[in-house]
């Protein structure tokens, strides 16, 4: 099979982009003269091919349509809503291939199809009747999932210790007490995407001291899931780095195919898992999991749920940035999040479904505002939406040690033996995390030597190479409650120019001001860890002027703790 491929269909520059109107735009590529459709509202641009499925014909603007949304078929005057890429007349026949968006960092975007769109249906094979017992599937705790599939067990994304996101996120769920034995004996082990809810080091640490030549499988995207190994000092020798879209075969029936995500597809993947014949999907944190198009009619289907994944708009502060604007903005995000996953599943028609990939929580005390803020939506409320807009649909709400035994849920969906709860006597949720143990070793950071030269600051954002874009920022380093520190670091970085002034310039600019935690951004600077760790782990307070996102500055992400500890000795800078 050919590795699948990511093909740019049409480029706009900045100037174009803002030249995009409300609703409905029609854009030529020059090079091939083939159309496209871009619609642009106020939740972002969705875009598509201008050819019919109905016989291929092209689109023109609808004039009976006067919300702007519709296009009307040359050939048979079929209607698609582009703003739902569903067809209206007639109604409930088609769902338009949606292209993905994506946004330069110079303002333009590109529109990308994904090459071939459905992989899966190379070497198509049929199903054969499983047995009792042959397949069983069993929750462990936030987005850990073992597959035993006949002899072989499959590892999904094991998070079973420690925190993630420096000290922001733990784990919501007791994993069961066999859970590391259970890692120490998979066959193999897919790591969906670098984040440390997924990719968990202190998990993997305890891996590699009894199993370091256990087989783990990642996809290749642009940032390497496994950037940090070698910096990490866990000794894995066995990390299988494999193109999109092509089967993996492990055996005679098993095999598994990893693809990219259509928002992220630099980062995050999914995978789609083959037994006999018999698939599971498990989008994971895909945003647009293969660019939108995916299996219909799986057996079994995994994904996310939960939301509150980010650190906006919780660590925001100043102008609208209220508890109460917060409040209504989360709410409406779950509902949207809601309807989106209930909507996706339906579409779908997979015979089972499950969420999972959403059980953390802000349990460290100081983080005590985030836990009440950041409202997240519960798998049962995501698989009552699904039960009662598609019935058809099996649901699945696992404890830590549920497990599914795929055969006979498919044989008889009522069938209670399908599914074992865990003992009455398991402990289900987690109420204690070690905190000290983690938090400490954040804080060691702070004495390090290289923090009493100031000249760190310029070595670090000069490492980093982000400049020529007019924002200013003030970092701000603070103790636990966000109060700045008298011999702590406050400072600013203009990166126009990639210099280090005194105040605010005069000039026109983009600004934002972040006070961080102390421990967790020292120990993010010398250690080489991404800035994710401070926003998704809510380990800083933000506030930006004017309020608007910058794209660009996440490129500030990571330093090798080896450069820059090494930079310092005997190199003569001077302390503060």
């Amino acid at each position: 099979m050919t590795p699948q491929s990511a093909q740019v269909l049409l480029a706009l520059n900045a100037e174009a982009v803002g030249s995009l109107k409300e609703g409905v735009n029609f854009k030529k590529n020059p090079e091939d003269g083939k159309c496209y459709i871009i619609y642009k509202n106020k939740d972002g641009l969705k875009a598509c091919k201008n050819q019919c499925k109905h016989q291929g014909g092209l689109f023109i603007k609808d004039i009976e349509d006067l919300d702007g949304r519709t296009v009307k078929c040359t050939k048979h005057n079929w209607k698609l809503n582009v703003s739902t890429m569903k067809y209206v007349n007639p109604p409930d026949c088609f769902l338009q291939d949606e292209l993905d968006v994506e946004i330069m960092d110079d303002g333009g975007l590109q529109l990308v199809e994904l090459n071939p769109i459905d992989p899966w249906l190379a070497d198509p094979r049929e199903p054969l009747e499983l047995q009792k017992g042959e397949v069983k599937v069993t929750y462990l705790t936030h987005a850990c999932m073992e597959l035993q599939l006949g002899q072989r067990r499959f590892m999904f994304d094991p998070w079973l210790k420690g925190p993630a996101f420096a000290r922001g996120w733990w784990l919501f769920h007791e994993p069961p007490a066999d859970s590391l034995d259970r890692l120490c004996a998979a066959d193999l082990i897919y790591i969906s995407h670098m984040h440390s809810d997924h990719l968990s080091y202190p998990t993997l640490k305890d891996l590699s001291k009894r199993r370091p030549d256990v087989p783990i499988y990642v996809g290749d995207t642009l940032r390497p899931v496994f950037w940090y190994l070698e910096q990490s000092q866990v000794k894995l020798t066995n990390i299988n780095v494999v193109p999109f879209g092509v089967w993996q075969d492990i055996d005679e029936h098993l095999r598994f195919m990893i693809l990219m995500d259509g928002v992220h597809p630099e980062m995050d993947t999914c995978i789609i898992v083959e037994y006999k014949g018999h698939m599971i999907l498990n989008t994971v944190d895909c945003t647009r999991p293969n660019g939108g198009r995916l299996p219909e009619n799986v057996d079994l289907m995994l994904s996310d749920f939960a939301g509150g994944a980010s650190g906006f708009p919780m660590t925001f502060s100043g102008g609208k940035y209220s508890d109460s604007w917060k409040e209504e903005f989360i709410k409406n995000e779950r509902k949207k999040l809601l309807n989106y996953k209930s909507q996706l599943v339906k579409s779908l028609q997979p015979r089972i479904y499950c969420p999972f990939a959403g059980y953390f929580v802000e349990a460290h005390p100081s983080d005590r505002y985030i836990k009440d803020t950041n409202i997240k939506n519960s798998a049962e409320d995501l698989n009552a939406l699904i039960n009662k807009i598609a019935p058809e649909i099996k649901t699945w709400t696992p404890k830590p040690g549920s497990v599914l035994d795929l055969g006979l849920a498919l044989r008889d969906p009522t069938n209670s033996e399908a599914i074992t709860s865990p003992p009455g006597s398991a402990k289900i949720y987690k109420d204690s995390w070690d905190f000290d143990l983690y938090v400490d070793e954040l804080n060691s950071a702070i004495s390090c030597e290289i923090f009493k030269h100031q000249s760190w600051i310029q070595f670090y954002y000069t490492w980093a190479g982000f400049q020529n874009y007019n924002l200013v920022i003030r970092m701000i380093e603070t103790d636990d409650n966000f109060e700045p520190l008298t011999d702590g670091y406050d400072y600013f970085v203009d990166f126009v120019d990639l210099s280090f002034p005194t105040k605010r310039p005069d000039r026109e600019h983009s600004y934002i001001e972040i006070k961080n935690r102390i421990g967790v951004m020292r120990y993010v600077v010398l250690h080489g860890h991404l800035w994710d760790d401070l926003y998704i782990g809510f380990q800083n307070r933000i506030s930006r002027d004017p309020d608007i996102y910058h794209h660009k500055d996440q490129m500030i992400m990571l330093i090798p703790d080896t450069r820059l500890c090494k930079s310092f000795k005997g190199s003569g800078t001077t302390s503060r």
